[in-house]
C-alpha cells in the first residue's frame, strides 16, 4: 500500500548515509534537496495563515458552524492549537492584529462550558508576562469579561480558568490591579474561598497574597470583608497542604500589618489554637511527610512568631528543620503561571525564534 505521507525511513537512511561523520561533506544535488525541503514543508505550518483561519472560525456566528456540522469539541481543539501558537509572546501580540483577540474574548460568553474555559485558559497565556498583550485585552474590555466570568459562570470550572486569566492580567499591570479593586474583585475573591472546589480556593487564596502583597493597604479591605477568619477556616479544616500553605501566606501577609487593623487581635487566641492543632499534627508526621510539608512547617513557625513574639515549638522539638531540607523549596506558583513554551524559551535565550511548528491533526472546519 502507497504511503500517503513523506518517506521519513527514507530521511532517515539518508541522513545516516550522508551525515555520520566518516565522509567529507558534498553538495546536495537539486532532485536531492527538492526532496529533502518537500519532506520537511510538508510537516510544518505558517503559523500566522493558521491563526488567521482559526480568526475566522472565531468570528464565524455559532449557528453557522452548527450547520457546518462544526461541534463544540471541534471548537476546543482549535482553541487548544490556537494556546499552542500564542505561547510564543510575538505570536500572542500579533493575534491582536489579525483581528482575532476580540472574538475569543467572545468565546468567554459562549453558551458552552468546554469553549468558555477553554478560551480563558488562551487569554492566560496570552497576557503572562506580556505587557503588550496584558494592554490589548484591557483596551479590548477584557477585564470586565472575566470578571463576569468569575463571579457570575454557572461551571465552576470556567469560574477557575477565567481567575486565573485574572491573575495573570493584573500581575505586573497597575491599570489591572485598579480595575480589579474597583470591580468589587475582593468580594469575589471571597465567594470563591467559600466554595467547595479546591482549585478555585488555591487560585483565590494565591491572587489575595499577591494583591496584600502588592498593597498592604488593602489589608484593612480584606479584614472588613472577613479574610482572617476565613483563612484560618481553611487552615483548620482543609485536607488539603496548597490550600493550607496558601492560607497561612495570606495570615502572614495581614500579620505583618502594622496599621493594627489586619483583623487577627480580635481572633487571637483562635489563630493560637489552629495553630497549635497544626503542629501537633505536624508532630505525628512521619519524616518522608515532614519533607514534603517544608513549607506548612516554615509558615506555620513563621506566623507564630510574629503573632506571638516567641518562636513555635516546632523549634524545640526539632521539626523546623529536618533530614532533606537543604533543598529548596519548590517554586510550585511560578510553575503554574508558566506557559511551558516561554519557560522553555527562557532557559533557551540563544535559540533562535521561528514562526513555524509542527501541523497537528486537526480537521479543516471551514471551505
Amino acid at each position: 500500500m502507497a504511503d500517503s505521507g513523506p518517506n521519513w525511513q527514507g530521511l532517515l537512511k539518508w541522513s545516516l548515509a550522508h551525515a555520520d561523520g566518516t565522509a567529507s561533506s558534498r553538495n546536495l544535488s537539486e532532485e536531492d534537496r527538492k526532496w529533502f525541503m518537500e519532506a520537511m514543508q510538508a510537516q510544518t505550518v505558517d503559523v500566522i495563515k493558521r491563526m488567521k483561519e482559526i480568526t475566522i472560525v472565531m468570528q464565524t456566528p455559532e449557528q453557522v458552524l452548527e450547520d457546518h456540522g462544526v461541534t463544540s469539541a471541534d471548537i476546543e481543539d482549535l482553541l487548544d492549537e490556537l494556546q499552542e501558537h500564542v505561547e510564543s509572546i510575538d505570536m500572542a501580540n500579533d493575534l491582536n492584529s489579525i483581528g482575532g483577540l476580540v472574538p475569543l474574548l467572545g468565546y468567554l460568553k459562549n453558551s458552552h462550558a468546554g469553549i468558555r474555559a477553554k478560551a480563558a485558559e488562551v487569554v492566560t497565556t496570552i497576557v503572562q508576562n506580556n505587557p503588550r498583550s496584558q494592554q490589548l485585552v484591557m483596551e479590548a474590555n477584557g477585564l470586565e469579561l472575566l470578571m463576569a466570568s468569575f463571579s457570575l459562570d454557572p461551571d465552576v470550572t470556567v469560574q477557575t480558568k477565567a481567575l486565573g486569566a485574572l491573575a495573570s492580567l493584573i500581575r505586573q499591570n497597575k491599570p489591572a490591579f485598579v480595575a480589579f479593586r474597583l470591580a468589587n474583585g475582593y468580594a469575589s475573591l471571597r465567594d470563591a474561598l467559600n466554595s467547595d472546589n479546591v482549585r478555585f480556593q488555591r487560585k483565590a487564596l494565591n491572587l489575595v497574597h499577591y494583591l496584600l502583597q502588592e498593597n498592604c493597604a488593602d489589608c484593612d479591605v480584606v479584614t472588613k470583608l472577613g479574610f482572617p477568619r476565613i483563612m484560618m477556616h481553611h487552615l483548620a479544616s482543609s485536607e488539603d497542604a496548597v490550600v493550607r500553605e496558601a492560607a497561612l501566606r495570606g495570615l502572614f501577609e495581614l500579620a505583618q500589618d502594622k496599621s493594627g487593623n489586619c483583623g487577627l487581635a480580635e481572633d487571637r487566641e483562635k489563630l493560637k489554637q489552629i495553630l497549635q492543632d497544626r503542629i501537633n499534627r505536624i508532630s505525628e508526621m512521619p519524616l518522608d511527610d515532614l519533607g514534603a510539608a517544608m513549607e506548612e512547617r516554615h509558615l506555620v513557625d513563621s506566623l507564630w512568631s510574629v503573632c506571638f513574639d516567641e518562636p513555635s515549638s516546632l523549634r524545640e522539638k526539632g521539626l523546623l528543620f529536618v533530614p532533606g531540607d537543604d533543598a529548596p523549596v519548590p517554586d510550585v506558583a511560578s510553575a503554574m503561571f508558566e506557559p511551558p513554551l516561554r519557560a522553555w524559551a527562557a532557559a533557551n535565550p540563544a535559540t533562535s525564534d521561528n514562526s513555524s511548528t509542527k501541523k497537528k491533526a486537526t480537521p479543516l472546519l471551514l471551505g
